[in-house]
């Protein structure tokens, strides 16, 4: 008999914080406050696409973003694109939907008819960790010749 999963709710909430400051630090590309922000991916000289963050509702303590990566320049990538939340009272981003998946369970029966893994919505967020990671590394603001990173 195999053992019940038990979420890492710590490991979750680590993840969740992080990448929420790494939102805001992106965030910062953005002409005005409520602008879109967009900014194109580069290597040195080779064009990785265009990422765009769009502010869909926000509130008090939250706000509801999608963010999507237009052309990439590989012909096997696909285009990440998913619905995230802030929640600002707490510091945490969580994805709310990705891909053409409707909403991320916190936990799934497993085995299940679309095979998501036990702890889907934990690899979500460390999908959108590392996306977001590579935006910051190789994200440069289209109108400027600024180019952020971890660093900055």
């Amino acid at each position: 008999m195999r053992s019940q999963y038990v979420p890492d709710l710590a490991r979750f909430a680590a993840v969740c914080e992080s990448n929420y400051h790494r939102l805001r630090h992106l965030e910062r590309l953005a002409v005005s406050r409520d602008a879109d922000v967009v900014f194109e991916l580069h290597d040195g000289q080779r064009h990785l696409g265009q990422v765009q963050l769009a502010r869909l509702e926000s509130a008090r303590y939250t706000e509801t973003w999608f963010l999507e990566q237009l052309g990439n320049s590989g012909r096997f990538l696909n285009n990440p694109r998913m619905t995230v939340r802030a929640y600002h009272d707490a510091g945490m981003l969580e994805v709310m939907s990705c891909f053409r998946h409707g909403r991320v369970r916190a936990v799934n029966p497993y085995p299940n008819a679309r095979m998501h893994l036990p702890d889907e919505k934990l690899q979500v967020n460390l999908f959108l960790a590392e996306w977001l990671d590579f935006c910051l590394k190789f994200g440069q603001a289209a109108d400027l010749d600024t180019v952020w990173s971890l660093e900055s």
